[in-house]
């Protein structure tokens, strides 16, 4: 509150799409979806990437939030997303439209010691639904996030595509770990389920939509 250049200056260069694209493993969360596969995204990662690659809102949880929307940090007045993702690009700290408010406007990220989004403990509802958990990228070492892993029945298969093996993934006989390079094992399992043709041409939809827009 007393100093937001050092957020301001991260939110710069971490806005989606500026710096950052899609990889082929937010393009397989899509292909999921597409084939009617995908129950739901949970993610802790703030780069709006599931979002770009196309996960619709009703399928994706930012659980550490997003920069899709943005409000004042003092009034919580919403701000037009896109008019503060200008301001911050440009090097300007953005302030609140509000009358007689004289708030910082930040896209809704969750800080540190703030809530999670209510709808975060859902998952207690998802986990009876699931055939099957994918875990990809993580550490598994920031709670409750990282609960969600052990929350699901001993029986549901659980699938870690991860540089290393992490938290308990391993200990339970349904337990598949694919360690290495994300984009390779992603790759390795795509060409598996005989899907490479489909995940190209979503990466094709997501370019020539970049150069349009460009």
């Amino acid at each position: 509150m007393m100093d937001p250049r050092p957020f301001f200056a991260l939110a710069q260069d971490l806005y989606p799409g500026v710096n950052y694209k899609p990889n082929v493993v937010h393009h397989f969360l899509r292909l999921l979806y597409e084939e009617e596969k995908l129950q739901m995204v949970y993610t802790q990662n703030i780069d709006g990437l599931e979002r770009l690659a196309g996960i619709p809102d009703t399928k994706l949880m930012e659980a550490h939030g997003t920069f899709a929307t943005a409000s004042c940090t003092l009034c919580g007045k919403m701000h037009n997303s896109n008019k503060v993702k200008q301001a911050i690009i440009e090097g300007d700290i953005p302030m609140c439209e509000a009358t007689n408010c004289k708030g910082k406007v930040k896209p809704d990220i969750v800080f540190f010691g703030e809530n999670l989004p209510p709808s975060f403990w859902d998952y207690h509802q998802h986990i009876h639904f699931t055939d099957l958990l994918l875990i990809i990228g993580t550490s598994l070492e920031v709670y409750p996030f990282a609960g969600i892993a052990d929350a699901v029945g001993t029986q549901t298969p659980r699938v870690l595509i991860n540089l290393n093996a992490v938290g308990s993934l391993g200990r339970r006989t349904t337990d598949v770990i694919l360690t290495g390079d994300l984009e390779e094992s992603v790759h390795s399992l795509v060409r598996e389920l005989g899907w490479e043709e489909k995940l190209k041409a979503l990466e094709k939809v997501y370019e020539s939509k970049q150069i349009n827009e460009e």
